[in-house]
């Protein structure tokens, strides 16, 4: 299912209570949007998560939807909450409080990407930045709440799978596991997201597939993970941050030549995720 703000590939039988999401990878960029950009067109896709929805693409096979942006996170970032406004980008904006991520640049409509470089010289309207939070942000989180919701109809809970990849030179200050840097990072918001018994999952799928996992340590889950993951009404979120040097050429945004071997194994780790959780209640009950 398309449209101008993400795809939607639905599984041909829905057997999972998983939904995948990754709110990063896209990289459509409005003609508009690269003009008024001070940055060329391959930098500007330094902060973006490439390919990670083509890692996840097993998920429909699996039996759980792949929601994935085709907008690019430097136009609007959907991990980051609507009301997350950059008064230092947008003319007109007003905040009280100015939590890190805006003080980073890092608002829902961000001034920066990778390594702090900005996206444009000036600012921008409030009356832009509105239609931007309208036209994108609105529908893929309504789009995503759907999903979930009926996941957990269908099925008496649901799991969300927030897909997302990481700098490789991030990795420079991240806990070592067992002497090695980890190549996937778990966040669950130190639990609050989703219950144990899950991140034990994600670790051990991860694990068996030839990847070295840490938790929490630098990433504990953004605004999505924060804001679905009700494990008490029966959501489960877990944040997955993938190293973009295991796959890809990050100053060149290409695919590896082992881009396969490590899409297979995450395709691996996707149907063990898709496979947790109850069975469709329907089934049960026969």
């Amino acid at each position: 299912m398309e449209s101008p703000v993400y795809a939607l590939r639905m599984p041909i039988e829905r057997r999972s209570c998983a939904v995948f999401s990754s709110p990063h990878s896209g990289a459509e960029y409005p003609a508009a949007f690269l003009k008024a950009s001070s940055l060329s067109p391959l930098l500007i896709r330094s902060s973006e998560d490439a390919f990670v929805d083509e890692l996840f693409a097993a998920a429909p096979a699996a039996g759980a939807p792949l929601l994935a942006a085709r907008v690019p996170r430097a136009c609007i970032d959907l991990n980051r909450s609507a009301d997350d406004l950059d008064p230092a980008l947008i003319a007109g904006a007003t905040r009280r409080f100015l939590n890190a991520r805006i003080v980073a640049g890092l608002g829902v409509i961000p001034r920066v990407v990778g390594e702090g470089r900005q996206i444009m010289q000036g600012k921008l309207t409030l009356a832009e930045a509105e239609r931007r939070i309208r036209d994108n942000w609105h529908p893929y989180h309504e789009r995503l709440r759907g999903l979930l919701a009926e996941a957990r109809q269908m099925f008496g809970m649901a799991i969300l799978i927030d897909c997302h990849s990481m700098p490789h030179d991030a990795l420079a200050v991240a806990p070592s596991v067992w002497g090695r840097r980890p190549d996937v990072i778990l966040g669950d918001r130190f639990g609050a997201a989703c219950e144990r018994w899950l991140t034990d999952a994600a670790t051990d799928l991860f694990a068996s597939a030839g990847f070295v996992v840490a938790r929490n340590a630098l990433f504990a889950g953004g605004y999505i993970t924060q804001t679905y993951g009700r494990p008490g009404q029966g959501v489960q979120a877990l944040q997955i941050e993938i190293d973009r040097a295991l796959y890809m050429d990050e100053a060149r945004v290409e695919r590896l030549a082992c881009f396969a071997d490590v899409a297979e194994r995450v395709g691996r780790v996707t149907g063990g995720l898709a496979a947790l959780g109850p069975q469709r209640l329907a089934v049960a009950a026969e």
